[in-house]
């Protein structure tokens, strides 16, 4: 008896075949985004800048029986990305789905934060996609080909106190990903952004512990409660996948709908 044959639906979320770099994806929201694309059928490198924590990352993946691929490098740091890159793509193959995710928080009132804490911010949160989008984009321009996925947030979009840095760099993420789409959607390139609202995450630990914060983000998120990092997997993959090939310069909001109300 022949095969049962998949339904068309199911080929436009298929990554089989591609292969996929996720930055910052040690722990958090970039842990769980590898797995998912991993489990959609992609090969998938992890990457952060502690080897160890990478390879803890790498053995839990596995135990799961999950294959990763691992390559720790700085992504504040343009030449270890290029150098990153152009050995992956020699020993892996090329890069087809590059999501940017490396990010860092750090908060303090606006006229006490120090030089030092916003550069920090920066560098990581915008410099580092700009290089990985930068040495990313010069090779998959010229194959014609390429799913680019930067990690914004709700801060792309609404402001909060003590966070200046970080709402900087994700408001600049948003306009590097249409200004990116502008360039090169014509080369066959997508570049798009994920915008996460409030999820439970390491980073997070401590506003999600504090009830006083958490009863108000119930109350203002429409769902009416925090994010689970593996809800952000669907939206993901759907920017790595052909379903998305006609999908340019879009910042896709996965935040309980926060973004939709007063």
């Amino acid at each position: 008896m022949a095969a049962a044959r998949k339904p068309k639906t199911c080929y436009l979320f298929d990554l089989n075949g591609k292969t996929a770099l996720v930055t910052g994806s040690s722990q958090g929201i970039g842990f769980a985004l590898a797995k998912g694309l991993a489990e959609a059928g992609a090969r998938v490198i992890i990457n952060g800048r502690d080897p160890e924590r990478l390879q803890n990352a790498h053995k839990k993946l596995q135990d799961s029986g999950i294959q990763t691929i691992t390559r720790a490098f700085d992504v504040t740091d343009p030449q270890s990305v290029e150098d990153a890159f152009a050995e992956m793509e020699s020993s892996i193959g090329p890069i087809d789905i590059l999501v940017a995710n490396a990010g860092i928080m750090r908060r303090a009132p606006a006229t006490e934060m120090p030089p030092e804490t916003w550069r920090e911010v920066l560098g990581t949160n915008l410099d580092g996609v700009w290089y990985c989008c930068q040495a990313a984009g010069k090779r998959m321009v010229p194959r014609g080909a390429g799913k680019i996925i930067t990690i914004c947030s709700v801060q792309s979009e609404l402001g909060r106190p003590t966070i200046a840095p970080y709402a900087a760099s994700k408001g600049a993420l948003r306009m590097l990903t249409r200004t990116l789409c502008a360039e090169w959607a014509k080369h066959g390139v997508n570049v798009n952004g994920v915008a996460p609202g409030y999820y439970a995450t390491e980073l997070t630990s401590a506003l999600v512990q504090n009830a006083e914060f958490s009863d108000w983000l119930c109350q203002r998120v429409p769902a009416g409660r925090w994010g689970k990092v593996e809800e952000l997997v669907g939206a993901t993959v759907f920017l790595a996948a052909p379903a998305s090939d006609f999908v340019n310069g879009h910042l896709l909001y996965v935040d309980g709908g926060m973004t939709a109300v007063v």
